[in-house]
């Protein structure tokens, strides 16, 4: 099987310089949606048509298995259809797609397919309340598709018809050529339909049928900022939804955002406004707070992530505390029952089983051992102004508060450093680490006192 996706248009409601196909639909362009479907229908030729933006959609979704064919003029469906000709296999059917049309599950287009056969032409339609500016399937009196008639060119009785054309079609290939070349533009549009074709194909002795999703929203574009809006909180409902039966415990619903996939072990929690992007797995008993984001990351079982928390490409193990508004960076692996606490960044370090930094601490580029303290305020000083240098803290470490640990350093193991130290030399196993300081306490000191006006 050929699928042709048609992603050649500008998306003027859009009001964005960015091609209308490439708009981020649950964090990948809309064209990505469509080319995923198309991809698990193991398709011979995967052809992209496209037209306004060409560059941009081809840096974009370039890929081995992807073809381009250019509309250089935006002439209708039927005109767009023809452009990819040359890149199709004749021998076998092919199916048209819209790069705008993102949420169309692979189970409608495989149940179209196989409506249609070999032969057939078939349409995917769906029946609506209100089909009102959508193209009409008009049937004789034996129930059998006849053509399809835009709205603009419809008569009142056609307008009545609810059951619609969504532009979803698999047509045979052989003769398709043909069928394209004898379309017309004498209609409201200027344009050449590819919704004609039906008249042609019936005529040349291949049946046409149809084939419904489970689902409307299944066939819904985006022409606006509303609607890819309103295909978002589609999608994200349908996420939701199968997070749930999955025995995920949302603390709301209608208030997760997944842009990308989260794998999630049994009797998780998440609470409201956790967005998670990527790649994201969340093990057994792992518990989300409020507002974190997630991105590209493994959480081990009974972690708990609170509040504000961020994380991205980061790795963290079993029966953590995370938060509130902690943040790990990319290249952070936390060890297991480490504690890493409100307002500490970790970034490019190693933390051992144990170690806790639980107040306003920076650790980066650092090997932190096991059983490691390591007080509020602390500043692992890794960048000398041209290049990174590495931290090593061995196990059972005590920072004081206010320390900091200037690269290329090695603190050994047992080693207590004393608050507001500045470490910059190497420090032997078991030893306490101070810089001399000089208190004075003055008697008979009187503060200052505000004048009054």
């Amino acid at each position: 099987m050929n699928i042709v996706i048609l992603a050649a248009g500008m998306g003027k409601r859009m009001h964005s310089a960015l091609p209308k196909v490439l708009h981020p639909l649950a964090g990948k362009p809309l064209l990505s949606h469509v080319i995923d479907t198309a991809r698990t229908l193991s398709p011979t030729r995967l052809v992209v048509v496209v037209g306004h933006g060409g560059e941009a959609v081809r840096e974009a979704v370039g890929a081995p298995d992807v073809q381009f064919a250019l509309q250089a003029q935006q002439l209708g469906t039927g005109h767009a259809l023809a452009q990819a000709l040359p890149l199709l296999d004749a021998n076998v059917p092919t199916l048209v797609l819209y790069g705008d049309v993102p949420l169309t599950r692979a189970s409608t287009l495989k149940r179209l397919v196989e409506t249609a056969g070999p032969n057939g032409y078939g349409i995917l339609t769906v029946t609506l309340d209100d089909p009102t500016g959508y193209g009409r399937i008009v049937r004789d009196a034996a129930g059998q598709v006849e053509r399809i008639v835009e709205q603009k060119d419809a008569n009142e009785a056609q307008r009545k018809i609810a059951e619609i054309n969504t532009g979803i079609v698999v047509t045979p290939t052989a003769p398709l050529a043909g069928w394209l070349a004898a379309l017309k533009n004498d209609n409201a549009q200027g344009e050449y339909y590819l919704t004609d074709v039906v008249e042609a194909a019936i005529a040349a002795g291949h049946p046409a049928v149809t084939a419904q999703p489970d689902d409307e929203w299944e066939t819904l574009g985006v022409n606006s900022k509303q609607q890819l809006a309103e295909l978002e909180r589609v999608h994200q409902r349908t996420v939701a939804e199968a997070l749930l039966v999955a025995g995920v415990t949302l603390a709301d619903p209608a208030r997760i955002d997944v842009r990308g996939s989260l794998t999630c072990g049994r009797d998780v929690f998440i609470d409201v406004n956790c967005v998670f992007e990527g790649d994201v797995t969340l093990a057994d008993n792992v518990s989300v707070g409020p507002n974190c984001v997630i991105r590209s990351a493994s959480i081990g079982a009974g972690t708990r992530v609170d509040a504000y928390t961020h994380i991205e490409n980061a790795a963290v193990g079993a029966n953590a505390v995370l938060g509130p508004y902690a943040r790990l960076r990319p290249g952070a692996k936390l060890a297991d029952d480490v504690h890493v606490g409100n307002f500490v960044e970790v970034k490019n370090a190693n933390i051992g089983v144990g170690s806790k930094a639980n107040h306003l601490s920076y650790v980066g580029d650092a090997d932190v051992g096991a059983g490691v303290n390591i007080g509020a305020g602390t500043i692992t000083c890794n960048y000398d102004g041209a290049n990174k240098h590495r931290t090593i803290i061995e196990d059972n470490v005590f920072v004081g508060s206010d320390t900091q640990l200037v690269a290329p350093v090695r603190v050994g193991r047992g080693v207590t450093i004393a608050a507001g130290t500045t470490v910059w030399k190497d420090v032997p196993e078991a030893t306490l680490v101070l810089n001399e300081k000089t208190q004075i306490a003055k008697t008979g000191y009187v503060r200052p006192v505000k004048k009054k006006n």
